[in-house]
């Protein structure tokens, strides 16, 4: 045994003798199996051959949201939400409407070590419950350490801006200038203009005052908490940690620029997390490392992403985010987004995660849901999904579907049940009480919200929202590509429609949504898994595969080449699944809501079609 398991182990001995950092000083018993769950769900994921790979050897895709911007504000003391009856009903609806498989789930820095040196066990213990009602619906999580504009306490009571992370006692070490944005009108801004931001950033990344590494030994007592009070099978499918939101420098020294300091400051620190991590008994789980903040903006703009970390390899995820600032300016970019607006900004992350030698995700994207540019989203969003899919476009799509590249994890920002109705005490001034929107510098970003009966509904289209992707693919994905039909306003936005050179597939698709996967087997154990959204009944879905065609897919079992089944959890989630029993051989499947149960001929005739266009573009 090497000497970072032994430390792992003798850690976590000593959490569950001696109590430390517990509230019960035990670990739950295992759970059972989750309801709904088949045979080979709720394997640990790691990372190999540059894709998140589960225990059976499936390619894994992780798509979800953030849960949640409520972990900013003060109003529930740091946490996600009030209770964990709150979370229970946010991952049911997450799963059942939005169509996720994983959350990024945010902590508090200034929650978690209100005092230096002293950790709220009863803020772990609230936080870890709510998590676990996240994986008890059969989602992953991968929880992030949060920051924004370094700390609340650097903004007094009547700026017009706040942040979230570092705890006051922080702040009060530097003996910060008041502080001021100047002409900002975005709140970003001040992650490069705001005085006090930038010189307590500088602080943080040159560890004065000892706080990197106060912030690095609080990490690692919440991840010895986590895995302590999860049972084996919760903590399996928590997927890795996100050490540090949105870094950026502050300030750079004298002959310093973007790059040195990810070389010389960021990396370093990402190395002594992860050190942290294996001493709190992560060692087989990735740490999941954002580059410099701007290193893919589409205005600000620095060199960047980790180019001097060498391979990252196993250990590490390039993690990264994307919002277009063009169209979030409501100047420099005037119209909406259009078919492949965004395959170029994404293919740069899927290159830079290729040389890095290990998998990606997109931690964060989405666009506001209200102000002046709001009008965009429609289009934005359905933008960076179709980018999270493939690195084609969809006018190009089905000439050159080889092309498609890897099939990119993603969380949207965010997932918040209390959108437009909360009560936050805006820099706990009284006389600045935040309840519209995100309550958060003005943002309204969250996909869902709860009605006047509790209710949590979409506030984005749901055929957006909740789509078909890849979750598990037994082999490696060589194309995908999803059209969603989603809309902007009344109009359907179709960016890939099915070329006329394949006038039986048309037929078959007609107006309907479509999905089309091509995979290369790899005489898996388990079965490639798809996810059926709401508006794909089981009844009423048309699978043409290599495998079998079929209107209405019966019941999964082993014997079964296509066949659907809930998703684990029990929030009526279903999914697709794909058997095959070979190795090395392209296989590819068409899955459609469009037809309504057309004959055997008709889904023979679009078999041979997509079986010629299989061979003639991919071979």
């Amino acid at each position: 045994m090497d000497m970072p398991n032994k430390r792992a182990r003798l850690l976590v001995v000593l959490v569950v003798l001696c109590g430390f950092l517990t509230v019960a000083g035990v670990r739950p018993a295992p759970a059972d199996a989750l309801t709904d769950s088949l045979p080979f769900d709720g394997t640990a994921l790691t990372v190999r051959n540059g894709r998140f790979v589960d225990g059976n050897g499936r390619e894994v895709v992780l798509r979800g949201y953030n849960v949640s911007g409520e972990t900013k504000l003060a109003e529930n003391k740091g946490l996600p939400f009030a209770s964990v009856a709150d979370a229970r009903k946010s991952a049911t609806a997450l799963r059942a409407l939005g169509g996720g498989n994983s959350v990024r789930f945010l902590l508090s820095w200034a929650y978690a070590e209100p005092v230096r040196g002293q950790v709220d066990t009863a803020y772990l213990a609230s936080a870890t419950a709510q998590l676990r009602a996240f994986l008890d619906a059969g989602i992953r999580v991968y929880p992030d350490f949060h920051q924004d504009l370094y700390s609340r306490w650097l903004f007094n009571q009547g700026s017009w801006y706040t942040g979230d992370g570092a705890p006051a006692w922080a702040v009060a070490l530097g003996g910060y200038p008041a502080e001021s944005c100047g002409i900002c009108l975005l709140w970003g801004q001040n992650i490069t203009q705001n005085g006090a931001v930038k010189a307590a950033q500088y602080d943080f990344w040159h560890n004065r005052y000892g706080l990197q590494d106060a912030f690095l030994t609080t990490a690692e007592k919440t991840m010895a908490y986590l895995r302590a009070n999860l049972s084996a099978q919760e903590f399996a499918g928590v997927v890795g940690f996100d050490p540090y939101n949105e870094p950026y420098a502050g300030t750079y020294d004298s002959g310093q620029n973007s790059r040195t300091w990810e070389r010389d400051l960021l990396w370093p620190f990402y190395v002594r997390f992860r050190a942290r991590m294996d001493a709190a008994g992560w060692t087989d789980k990735p740490a999941m490392v954002e580059p410099n903040l701007f290193w893919n903006g589409n205005v600000s703009k620095e060199e960047g992403g980790l180019l001097d970390a060498g391979t990252l390899g196993s250990r590490y995820v390039f993690n990264t985010h994307f919002y277009d600032q063009k169209a979030i300016s409501g100047i420099l970019m005037w119209g909406n987004a259009s078919d492949g607006q965004y395959v170029g900004d994404f293919g740069t992350v899927r290159d830079r995660t290729a040389a890095a030698g290990t998998t990606a995700v997109v931690s964060e994207f989405g666009h506001p849901l209200n102000g002046s540019t709001a009008g965009k989203a429609p289009t934005v969003l359905k933008a960076m999904y179709q980018a999270l899919d493939s690195r084609v476009k969809g006018a190009d799509w089905w000439s050159v579907p080889a092309g498609s590249g890897p099939v990119l994890s993603g969380s949207q920002w965010q997932w918040d049940i209390y959108n437009g109705r909360h009560h936050e005490l805006m820099n706990d001034n009284p006389a600045k009480v935040r309840t519209s929107g995100d309550a958060w510098n003005d943002e309204d970003l969250s996909a869902v919200r709860l009605d006047d009966s509790g209710t949590a509904v979409l506030r984005q289209d749901a055929r957006l929202l909740d789509r078909i992707y890849p979750s598990a693919t037994s082999g490696t994905t060589v194309a995908f590509t999803y059209e969603d039909r989603s809309r902007d306003g009344s109009t359907t936005l179709t960016w890939n429609p099915v070329p006329s050179g394949l006038p039986k597939v048309s037929s078959l698709v007609g107006s309907g949504q479509y999905a089309v996967l091509v995979w290369r087997s790899a005489s898996g154990s388990a079965p490639t898994e798809l996810h059926l959204p709401a508006s794909f009944p089981t009844a009423t879905t048309t699978v043409v595969s290599d495998l079998g065609t079929v209107s209405g897919p019966p019941a999964y079992t082993s014997s079964t080449p296509v066949g659907a089944a809930s998703e684990p959890g029990g929030t009526g989630s279903r999914r697709l699944l794909l058997t095959d029993s070979d190795s090395g051989v392209l296989h590819y499947a068409l899955v459609t809501n469009g037809a309504t149960s057309p004959s055997a001929s008709a889904l023979s005739a679009a078999k041979a079609e997509l079986a010629a266009w299989v061979a003639q573009k991919i071979g």
